[in-house]
């Protein structure tokens, strides 16, 4: 155990998602009291909390509700010390469709959390940002300084957040700190995201649908994230400051695809599926960090290599792929 997380109350929203889940986990072994907030559905299905052991969900208290009711976000937050604000609707796709839903509980909802961490003086918030919010690379590798560009509702909706995180710093000294992951995936991921929608289908089909194979992505193992996420709570100095975490390696997402079938041992067929492509002005071409901020502030630099991490990630989606709708488009 961390004595720093030794008893410290600490809440973490989107707890029952992909990073969420990983970091409960994490900060429950390290000895803090956690409170998960998921968002309520009538299943009472608490996401992928389900998935942590059952030691660790006897010492878990999850609550049910909704970051766009400032009641609900009130009542968590009270009597917590440091906040993990990784609740949000993620999807870009998803936000074409439901631009105001997105809008609202990504903008709204986080601040709803900076008003409520100001009113209970909560001691430190790391909002989670995301790399969309810089849009297609204008310089290589992308800095904390590089422009931000709003190509899908979506990023444009973190970009709001993003805003609202900063002026609670520089209006009120909310203690806030905001990490911006690059594409983080691991165990657990969903089938959204394109290394689970490659592996799925690598091991299932003859033919790997994807979206436009060009894109190239700078991908981060979700061990390395949560690891930032969690020093971005503990370090001290760096209130008000964006960080980025990122390998600072790029991938066509067409070679990953390639990658990932030689390490399955299939021979597949990878075809263009016209619904997976964005449209063209929304399409971010290019995301690659330069983590040199984390790096010099947090201590913090990534561990996992990209072919040990999808090795940990291809044999863990071999054990679940009863988890996944295999080739569907899941958005």
């Amino acid at each position: 155990m961390t004595p720093h997380w030794s008893d410290r109350r600490v809440l973490v929203t989107g707890a029952g998602g992909f990073i969420g889940s990983h970091l409960v986990e994490y900060l429950l072994v390290e000895g803090a009291r956690v409170l998960a907030f998921v968002r309520y559905n009538s299943r009472g299905d608490p996401g992928l909390l389900r998935v942590l052991s059952s030691q660790n969900l006897s010492h878990l208290e999850i609550v049910a509700g909704d970051l766009q009711d400032e009641h609900a976000v009130r009542n968590a937050v009270e009597g917590i010390q440091t906040i993990f604000h990784l609740g949000a609707m993620i999807s870009i796709p998803y936000s074409y469709r439901h631009p105001v839903e997105v809008a609202k509980t990504n903008f709204i909802g986080t601040l709803n959390i900076l008003t409520a961490s100001r009113e209970f003086g909560v001691e430190r918030l790391i909002h989670t940002s995301s790399s969309e919010v810089y849009g297609t690379a204008i310089h290589i590798p992308m800095s904390e300084s590089h422009p931000l560009q709003g190509q899908s509702p979506y990023s444009a909706s973190k970009i709001g957040a993003d805003k609202l995180a900063e002026s609670f710093f520089c209006a009120f000294e909310l203690p806030v700190v905001t990490v911006r992951p690059f594409n983080t995936y691991g165990p657990r991921q969903s089938a959204r995201a394109v290394i689970p929608a490659i592996i799925t289908q690598a091991l299932t089909q003859k033919v790997i649908h994807l979206g436009n194979q060009n894109t190239i992505r700078d991908f981060t193992f979700v061990k390395d994230t949560v690891a930032g996420l969690v020093k971005a709570a503990e370090v001290p100095g760096i209130l008000g400051k964006v960080l980025n975490l990122g390998t600072g390696q790029e991938i066509k997402i067409g070679e990953l695809a390639q990658k990932i079938s030689r390490k399955i041992g299939h021979s597949v067929e990878i075809a263009v599926d016209p619904v997976r492509l964005r449209p063209e002005g929304s399409e971010v071409f290019r995301l690659v960090s330069d983590n040199t901020l984390a790096r010099i502030t947090l201590g913090w630099e990534p561990e996992v290599s990209l072919d040990e991490g999808l090795d940990h990630t291809i044999a863990w989606i071999k054990n679940h792929l009863d988890l996944y709708h295999v080739g569907s488009y899941e958005f």
